[in-house]
Order: structure tokens, then sequence, then C-alpha cells
């Protein structure tokens, strides 16, 4: 792979990926809005180190472990699907730091890199990067780390603005009504993204 010819369309890919909406997007503008920008930084460092890993292991060979065996995947898919549920209940039901019956603090660091692991939208964006911009015969670790790295700081970009962008929506929900509003929309916008994954 000659990096000087694909890095400028492998930023233009990855950028467009990490800014338009999915799970993680979702996930860290909703925590934003109910516990503000500084509690949420383990979140997003979680999710931009194990994105960064989940595209060095689909570049190192686990995409074509998933070819071997499709059940695999499948089984992949489904608990993705299901832990994304759970977390579309967790911030359908998060109070805020001001809150008493939900949930007192946001995903962490750790949470959030695992999350990684049955992100459906992680996988398709990670298959599809070391798929476009990786040519044969060429270092596959080499490839493998750039496109990684590439990626996990437009990631890392991406979920910093959109935890920004919660932030100022927090400032307008301290109506609680509001509040269960703005979060039940998050958490219905969370499962819609499972909508293209399953059919």
């Amino acid at each position: 792979m000659n990096e000087g010819i694909m890095l400028g369309p492998l930023l233009l890919f990855s950028s467009v990926m990490s800014l338009t909406p999915g799970p993680n997007v979702v996930m860290v503008t909703a925590s934003a809005a109910n516990f503000g920008f500084r509690p949420v930084i383990p979140h997003m460092l979680g999710i931009t180190l194990g994105f960064g890993l989940l595209v060095m292991a689909v570049g190192l060979g686990l995409a074509g472990l998933f070819q071997a065996e499709p059940r695999l995947h499948l089984a992949l898919k489904y608990l993705g699907g299901a832990y994304l549920l759970y977390l579309a209940w967790r911030i359908a039901t998060a109070s805020g730091s001001g809150g008493g019956t939900a949930r007192a603090k946001p995903i962490g660091f750790v949470e959030a890199a695992l999350f990684q692991c049955v992100n459906p939208k992680g996988w398709i964006f990670a298959i599809g990067a070391i798929s476009a911009y990786t040519t044969i015969g060429a270092n596959a670790v080499w490839q493998t780390s750039v496109i990684a790295a590439v990626n996990a700081a437009t990631c890392l970009i991406s979920v910093v603005m959109w935890a920004a962008c919660g932030t100022v929506i927090g400032r307008y929900l301290g109506n609680p009504r509001i509040r269960r509003l703005f979060n039940w929309s998050m958490a219905g916008l969370l499962v819609l993204s499972l909508v293209p994954v399953f059919w």
C-alpha cells in the first residue's frame, strides 16, 4: 500500500463513517447531555481504543475467521443487537447527574472498549476500511496499523464533537419531562441503528 496515495481517501472514508450517527455517537451524545463532558471522557477513550483494536484484529485475520465460520459472525451480530437494546434501555432510564433512581454515572472506559467487539457499525466500518485500503503482497501489519491509527484518530475527533453537542443539549434538559423525552428519543435512535444490520 502506498500510504501517500491512499491516505487522503482513507481520511475521507474514516471521517464520514466516524461522524455519521451510529451506536457510539448516540451513546456519547446522550451521556454527555445527562452527565456533562468531563464524566464522559473515559467513555470516549474506551471507544477510541476499542475501535482501533477492532480494526487491527480485522486486518490481522479476524475477518477471515468469520468467512470460514459464518455462524460465529451471526452469533456476534445477535449478541451485539441484544447488548445495544440493553444500552438503549440504560439511556432511556438515565436521570442525569442530579437524578436518583437510574444510573449515577456514564458508561466507563472498559465497558466502552469492550462494546466495540459487538458494535455492528464498528464491524462494518472496520471490514470496509481493511478491504478498501489494503493491497495484497504489501506489509499487512504496517498497512493495518496505519488504517487503525487513522480510524482511531477520526473516531476520537467524532466522539469529542458529539459529546460537546450533547453537553450543549444538556443545558436545556433541566425539566425532568424534557430530559425523559430526550433520553427516550436517543434510546429509540440507538435501536433504529440496528435496522440496517438485521435487514
